[in-house]
């Protein structure tokens, strides 16, 4: 078995990534076809991508390949964290005390408030006019 790896399931917001990580590698991470820092622009996203190999030693070790969609770039990269971070603790469940004290395995609960009725959003309500 020439090309093991692991898997790994990552959601924030209203993305959802499955990323898959090759034991053996060079520290290639791909996301969608492309190198993760040309699909994410933004700095800090490309940041939370590699923290979680950061935080293992595994940076240079091991290769990434992400599929993400749904929501936004900020949520998609949270996704893609998240997903590296499970396909790890699979990989090697030794690698769970760091993983979990970076706060990497827990998933962010935070989705969009429901709009409700009588109201113009989630908790605005319509402009009151008195005249």
């Amino acid at each position: 078995m020439a090309d093991a790896f692991h898997r790994g399931t990552g959601r924030r917001k209203s993305a959802v990534a499955r990323v898959r990580v090759f034991e053996a590698g060079t520290g290639d991470v791909v996301v969608n076809g492309k190198d993760y820092r040309e699909f994410f622009p933004r700095l800090a996203d490309q940041i939370a991508i590699v923290e979680p190999l950061q935080a293992v030693g595994h940076e240079k070790k091991c290769n990434v390949a992400a599929t993400v969609d749904g929501g936004g770039l900020s949520g998609q990269a949270g996704a893609v964290r998240l997903g590296i971070a499970r396909a790890l603790f699979s990989m090697n469940p030794d690698l769970r005390p760091p993983l979990h004290e970076g706060g990497f395995l827990t998933r962010d609960s935070r989705m969009k408030e429901r709009k409700k009725y009588g109201l113009r959003g989630a908790r605005r309500g319509f402009q009151f006019s008195k005249r």
